[in-house]
């Protein structure tokens, strides 16, 4: 249980909020309970910033952890603010939200109206309670110029593996403009067997495998009570995809990696996406109509920079077969695989234009290629881009084509990989198509940076500077004139108190379409 101040609470129903109550007076009677504990025990958020607003997200659940969060199942009301200064003297808009149990009594709001390229302060209030303040800078208006852009990329977050100091730390990341998540934001796991877990075990999760919508929402409140997760939703607008374990381990399209029915994970996969979306900062469009979220858009900054959201899961190909006995996979297909679909594409190839300096592509997953020759594995990393292979080489004469300062990012093999996307099928020293900047995770089974000595897959991949085994995130500079990538790296994270330290910059050039260490 969070207790606020008295002083804080009494002030809030005193005075000084008039423009709320007064909407709140205006609000059609619903359920107003009375809250004898914090109902934002989960945080507030904000994401996906426009010219003249953004969205802001919270979920009431004052008992988190316990059936529907400990809240009735009836509509109830739920104040917000947005003010252009911390202290909430300038209230520039306001309004009323419905907590609906059919979505978990989250509430997402799409503010607009604001002005652009402007930083903003939001909170919630619900019972005279107010919940944690939220900042958010808004995107600069379409055509701008823009000195500069500030964005961290970060995901994979186990919470058995490890504590979630990467993210306290990209809190107070200094002028911050936005987080882009690429994914496995939960782990949908039961428990790890303490006595069977190949590395250090330092909390855990606190119900069996999900299957069912009130597991996902459970999972989702037991990583969301996490201070540090919450300290960086309050720190900076999240632009969020999702990647498999949001629903299960190496998903693709209609089809687990098991042999369930296609008729049966579908079932699955709706409470899933259902739970994604109650928990993440995103926009109505983003609403899983029968089952399933269209995820993947476009965000401008000025004309400095177009995001690419992608979504690597929904519309893939069947999987290969990794080995004998795989269920749910075909050992060869009999027509061009694809990994994001033929409407997906087609979307990406439209919207890859000379109008901005920089298009940055978020496509989770390792795009390069990978020879794994020289190491000792049973996995053929099949469930990356690896196994989509036609789907890699269109994506290549996409970026020839239309492309102009293509950089991607992701994450998913909880390592550093910083390399470049070869121009050539099967040629690994050929010209490069684009720079990647491939992510490692906030909390994974792995080595967390101790001495792995060199890796011996770099002698095979010329392509590729650096593979690299450390907790952290990648914190991009971006400029017209250069891009500056920094390796953010945690030096611990199974105590609390972890130091963040920069263990590699790189830079890109316009023009010039690969990785240079600085």
């Amino acid at each position: 249980m969070i207790e606020y101040p008295p002083r804080r609470r009494a002030l809030l129903r005193a005075g000084g909020h008039a423009m709320l109550f007064a909407a709140l007076a205006r609000t059609p009677a619903f359920a107003a309970p009375t809250f004898l504990d914090d109902p934002f025990t989960l945080g507030v958020a904000s994401g996906d910033p426009a010219p003249d607003g953004f969205v802001i997200w919270t979920r009431l659940a004052p008992k988190p952890l316990e059936p529907h969060g400990g809240m009735p199942a009836e509509a109830v009301p739920v104040g917000w603010e947005v003010a252009d200064d911390e202290a909430f003297k300038r209230i520039v808009r306001s309004g009323t939200a419905l907590a609906r149990p059919e979505l978990a009594h989250s509430v997402h709001v799409e503010v607009e109206g604001l002005g652009s390229h402007r930083r903003y302060w939001y909170r919630f209030v619900a019972d005279g309670i107010p919940s944690d303040t939220g900042t958010v800078r808004t995107a600069p208006a379409a055509g701008a110029v823009l000195d500069q852009l500030r964005i961290a990329v970060a995901g994979c977050q186990h919470y058995e593996r490890g504590l979630f100091t990467a993210w306290r730390h990209i809190s107070q990341e200094a002028e911050l403009d936005l987080v882009y998540h690429y994914g496995d934001y939960i782990y949908e796991g039961k428990p790890a067997d303490p006595a069977t877990a190949r590395a250090p075990l330092v909390r855990h999760h606190n119900s069996d495998k999900l299957y069912s919508l009130d597991d996902y929402r459970q999972r989702y409140a037991l990583y969301k009570v996490d201070p540090d997760l919450r300290a960086a939703h309050a720190a900076a607008a999240f632009v969020s995809t999702f990647d498999d374990h949001e629903v299960e381990n190496n998903w693709a399209g209609d089809l687990d990696d098991g042999s369930t029915p296609r008729e049966i994970f579908l079932l699955r996969r709706a409470a899933a996406m259902q739970a994604w979306y109650e928990h993440m900062p995103v926009r109505r469009s983003r609403f899983p109509h029968g089952g399933s979220p269209r995820i993947y858009h476009r965000l401008d900054f000025g004309r400095l920079l177009r995001l690419h959201v992608l979504d690597k899961r929904s519309y893939r190909s069947i999987r290969l077969c990794e080995k004998p006995g795989d269920g749910n996979c075909v050992d060869t297909r009999d027509k061009p695989d694809t990994m994001l679909g033929d409407e997906q594409e087609r979307w990406l190839g439209k919207g890859l234009t000379p109008d901005f300096a920089w298009n940055l592509l978020g496509l989770g997953g390792l795009v390069m290629p990978f020879d794994r020759s020289a190491q000792k594995t049973s996995s053929n990393g099949y469930d990356n881009w690896t196994g989509y292979p036609d789907a890699r080489a269109r994506l290549v004469r996409t970026i020839e084509k239309r492309g102009k300062n293509v950089v991607i990012a992701g994450g998913d093999s909880h390592m550093f990989f910083i390399g470049h996307l070869p121009s050539r099928r099967g040629d690994l020293e050929s010209p490069p198509v684009a720079p990647e900047f491939h992510g490692t995770s906030v909390s994974s089974i792995s080595t967390n940076g101790r001495p792995i000595g060199p890796d011996p897959r770099a002698a095979t991949n010329p392509h590729i500077s650096l593979i690299h085994d450390q907790r952290g995130y990648l914190l991009f500079d971006v400029k017209p004139e250069i891009w500056h990538t920094d390796l953010r790296v945690v030096d611990q994270v199974f105590t609390p108190g972890g130091h963040i330290g920069t263990l590699a910059r790189y830079v890109v050039e316009p023009g010039r379409p690969q990785a240079v260490r600085a």
